[in-house]
């Protein structure tokens, strides 16, 4: 009798909405090819001692398509913290990779599907590096991966970011005050860009383009002479203030990685102080992680989870599935955790800035002065490019 053929699967990292979408991908493609899965819990920390897991089916799955958080639990902290930083690496005790490497044995898994965005995927290059059979899904609300135009999550955050300046425009608007809205992204300002032009910001502080309360205040002021008597300022949580220094909070326990915000306090506090204008501070924080994925994080994470499949199916192990417009395809894991951060003369950095939005800089020149050929915002070889996102490299199927 022939050996049962099992997929693993597990998601790491801080939650996001979509990895149920993932997971059900999985569970459906996989038992189509003949492949039970089994979910390991907590993320890596369910590989070894003590090993948790659970079999997945088609009925403990059914509905979870479109249900936020992940059935399987994560944990962005514990014995497999892989990265430092932005970009430093950490090497996992021997003794931990060994226990993967029997864990993996012991229940017969043909190749273990992790999703997860920079920090745990590090660990899956690691288990490829130590001969795991791995594969990885690109998971962040963040969207700092390089090799991938887009990765799940990412819309649902700006979604729920969009509708808070929505709410934010209203009441600003009716006091005549100046709102200042802090997201989420780290070192990367792809959802404080995208909302802020989907929300209709009026100044928009990421981490790739310096600027300076003057600018700032500037802006405002020509506003009100204009007649725009309130303004929305949307600013990423890892922009840094203009002497160069980064906000964070206070590091807890065995956390490696500092702890990002408190910099939409800070600008609040700075622009009512110089201007005497009333200014309120929004954080919206784990809002943004929280919830049901919109329905194009639905179908990408789908995508992602049987693509997954494929790729294991297929033995491409030390890979992560990848989404350019409108093919999946593959690159390295090496590649993949790449940080990936906003282009500053991307073509939609020149197109708010065309509208009148205000980075803060003092950038004067004409919005269309900009070259496609220096990387700048050129439509090839993928469409996607045009808002700003790193040029692909040829996926492969």
């Amino acid at each position: 009798m022939a050996e049962t053929k099992r997929i693993g699967v597990l998601t790491a990292g801080g939650d996001c909405p979509g990895l149920n979408a993932v997971i059900r991908g999985v569970v459906k493609s996989a038992g189509t090819h003949g492949y039970e899965v089994i979910g390991f819990l907590k993320g890596y920390e369910g590989l070894v001692d003590p090993v948790s897991y659970i079999p997945l089916n088609a009925k403990n799955t059914t509905g979870i398509l479109g249900q936020g958080g992940t059935i399987l639990g994560s944990t962005n902290k514990g014995r497999f913290a892989a990265t430092v930083g932005v970009n430093d690496r950490l090497e996992l005790d021997p003794e931990l990779v060994a226990g993967v490497k029997t864990t993996m044995e012991q229940l017969n898994i043909s190749g273990l599907i992790c999703i997860g965005g920079d920090g745990s995927l590090a660990v899956a290059q690691q288990f490829h590096e130590q001969g795991i059979p791995v594969v990885g899904v690109p998971k962040t609300i963040d969207n700092d991966l390089s090799s991938t135009a887009f990765t799940f999550g990412f819309f649902s955050a700006v979604f729920c970011a969009t509708d808070a300046l929505d709410r934010l425009h209203t009441t600003a608007a009716s006091h005549e005050r100046v709102m200042v809205l802090e997201v989420m992204g780290r070192h990367a300002g792809w959802i404080a860009l995208y909302a802020g032009v989907a929300g209709g910001g009026d100044v928009i502080l990421i981490p790739e383009i310096p600027w300076s309360f003057d600018s700032v205040c500037q802006a405002i002021i020509n506003r009100e002479q204009r007649g725009k008597k309130f303004t929305l300022v949307v600013v990423a949580e890892g922009a840094e203030l203009p002497t160069g220094a980064l906000v964070t909070q206070e590091r807890r326990g065995e956390q490696k990685q500092v702890r990002l915000g408190g910099i939409g306090n800070i600008v609040g506090c700075e622009i009512e102080k110089r201007l005497g204008k009333e200014t309120r501070t929004v954080v919206l924080g784990h809002l943004q992680r929280g919830g049901s994925p919109t329905t194009f994080d639905r179908v990408l994470a789908t995508q992602y989870g049987a693509h997954a499949v494929r790729l294991i199916i297929e033995r491409k192990f030390g890979q992560m599935v990848t989404y350019w417009p409108p093919d999946m395809g593959n690159c390295s894991l090496l590649d993949a955790i790449k940080l990936s951060s906003v282009n500053p003369n991307c073509s939609a950095v020149q197109a708010a800035r065309a509208l009148g939005v205000c980075f803060g800089d003092d950038n004067k020149a004409a919005p269309w002065s900009y070259k496609p050929e220096e990387g700048n915002g050129s439509c090839e070889p993928c469409s996607t490019s045009m808002m700003g996102l790193p040029k692909p490299s040829v996926p492969t199927h």
